[in-house]
Order: structure tokens, then sequence, then C-alpha cells
């Protein structure tokens, strides 16, 4: 009897073992859990991204997602390319440099496995100048002190080349790599007369800047708009409407990168095409999270797109007509 009772008792241990690792197994098969990255607690991308990230887990069968605080744009290429996040928000020209392997990237290998998915809304490239700088084009600031950015970043770049669309380079102005925050009390403190500052309109540390100092908002002629947008295509056409600072009375034409999201070539296709989906079809939510979230639109999905959809995205827009 007792060695029945125990060949018994090992059978029934094994079944529950086997029915323990069944379900556990199912349980992972039937949910995908997925990470999206997105950038400091006190930009746009981290609310954006936490609405992205709970559209996905109550629309989409089969996913749960959330979102992560990074470092945002540059940060995030790395974490998707290495697959530490399936999908990011960054700036599209971030992504361009990261697949081309340029700029910031160009010691590296190109980051060919990151796929599209949508543009999601412009993030402006702000000029801007103490009142008494005597700045009022581009052009004038040769001979002055600018913060072009911190070293390295996105900011960096696109001040960079449209001072070259300009005729101007470093050699011509006396350069300061400062991050935003440092830029605007430069300029509050005298220490610069302008700076450029890459980001959705308004920008803090402007709005901050704006209404301490007197500043002026330098915008970009239509000709040398029309040149950087045919150079780069990652660029595109905007307007810092009137009012978006204080002291700021007239619309001024710009350009602007778009934030958009991006993901890797290995997430499943039919999980992509329904989390498009699902994202287009909730855009109320994105505008309750964040006022930029009010300017996603399935129209301009693909404006300035700068690398390869992926495969599930592409669908979707095909049969939306989004071309």
């Amino acid at each position: 009897m007792t060695g029945k009772k125990s060949l018994v008792l090992g059978v029934f241990l094994i079944a529950i073992l086997l029915t323990a690792a069944f379900i556990g197994g199912c349980g992972d098969a039937a949910e995908d859990r997925l990470v999206l990255a997105t950038g400091g607690t006190g930009g746009v991308y981290y609310p954006l991204g936490g609405a992205m990230a709970s559209i996905w887990s109550e629309e989409v069968d089969g996913v749960e997602a959330s979102s992560e605080s990074t470092g945002a744009s540059v940060e995030n290429v790395n974490l998707v390319d290495a697959l530490e996040s399936e999908l990011a928000l960054v700036q599209n020209d971030i992504t361009y440099y990261a697949y081309n392997g340029t700029e910031m990237f160009e010691d590296e290998e190109q980051m060919e496995g990151l796929r599209g998915i949508a543009s999601l809304y412009p993030e402006e490239i702000q000029i801007i100048a103490d009142a008494d700088a005597d700045v009022e084009t581009v052009e004038d600031l040769e001979g002055k002190r600018v913060g072009v950015g911190d070293s390295g970043s996105g900011t960096e770049a696109n001040a960079r080349q449209i001072l070259e669309m300009h005729d101007i380079t470093y050699d011509d102005i006396e350069e300061d790599y400062l991050d935003f925050d440092e830029a605007a009390d430069n300029i509050r403190d005298g220490h610069a007369d302008a700076a450029f500052v890459t980001g959705g309109v308004p920008t803090g540390s402007v709005t901050d800047l704006a209404t301490t100092t007197d500043i002026d908002i330098v915008g970009i002629e239509q000709d040398k708009i029309d040149d950087i947008t045919d150079e780069w295509e990652y660029y595109a056409e905007t307007t810092i409407p009137a009012d978006s600072y204080s002291g700021q009375e007239e619309d001024v034409q710009s350009v602007a990168v778009m934030a958009m999201m991006i993901a890797h070539e290995s997430l499943d296709e039919d999980a992509v095409y329904e989390m498009t989906k699902a994202l287009f079809e909730n855009t109320d939510a994105l505008e309750d999270s964040h006022d930029r979230g009010g300017e996603v639109e399935l129209d301009d999905a693909l404006e300035g797109m700068p690398i390869e959809l992926h495969p599930g995205a592409e669908r979707y827009f095909e049969e939306e007509g989004i071309n």
C-alpha cells in the first residue's frame, strides 16, 4: 500500500506541475507585454506615452502596454535597437540619424531595425533672442553669443543645419552648448544674445524667460525654409502662432521636426496594425493627456516620415488611404 500510495501521490504532483506549466505558458502566449519608451516626466512624451499605453492595454486584445520615463530621443532609439523597449517616442531627425549612422551616431552601426509607426505633432525650431540684441533675422546672429543646444543633441544639429543654410558657421558666432534652461538663464543674465530651442510651442523655459525678459522670436525667410526642407527630408514648414509667448504679437515662420513613434522591425505585424488603428481611433484620450495630443491626426501621420514604415502600420494607412 505504501508503494501504491507513493506512486499515486507522485502522479498527482506531476499532473499539478504540468497543469501549472500549461497555464503559465498559455498566459505568456496570450498576452504581449510591451514597453513604450517616452521622455522626462516634465515633458510631453511622458504623459502622451502613458495615454498611448492605456489605449493599447484597453483596446487591443492580447496586449498589455506600459510607458517608461527615459532620457528621450537619443536614448530611445538605442533602447529600441537593443530590444530593451519595443516602441518609443522620438524626434524624426534623431531617427534619421540613427538609421543612417550620421551626426551623433556616425561612429556607431546603423540602426536598420528601426521602423516608423506614425508622425504625431511638430516640434518647432525656435530661435529666441534678447530684444536688446538687435537680432531680427538669422543672418543677424553673426558675431553674437548663441546657445546652440547641448553638445551632440538634436537641437545642436538643428542649429548647425539652419545656420549652414544661411552661410553661417560656428566660426561666425560665439557658440555655447546649452540646454533649454541654461540658454534661458544665460539670455536673462545677459550672458547670451540668442539661443536655439527645439520643442513643442509653448516651451516652458521660453515661457518663463518671456515673463521676465523682453525677447524676440526670430523667423526664417520662406526661401530658406524651402532650401531647408528640400535638403533634409525630416524638416517641415511650420508657424509659431502669435501670442505663443508674452510680447509676441505676430506669427513667426520657422521649420519643425516631428515627434514620432517607432518600433523594432521584429514586433508582430498584426499587433502593430491593431495598435496603430486603436491609436488613431482614440485621439481624444491623447488630447486629454496633453494639449499636443490634440494635434495627432491621421492625415498628418506620415508627415516627415524618415524611415521605412513597419508593415503593420503601413497596412493600416493603406486601408485608410494615407500615402
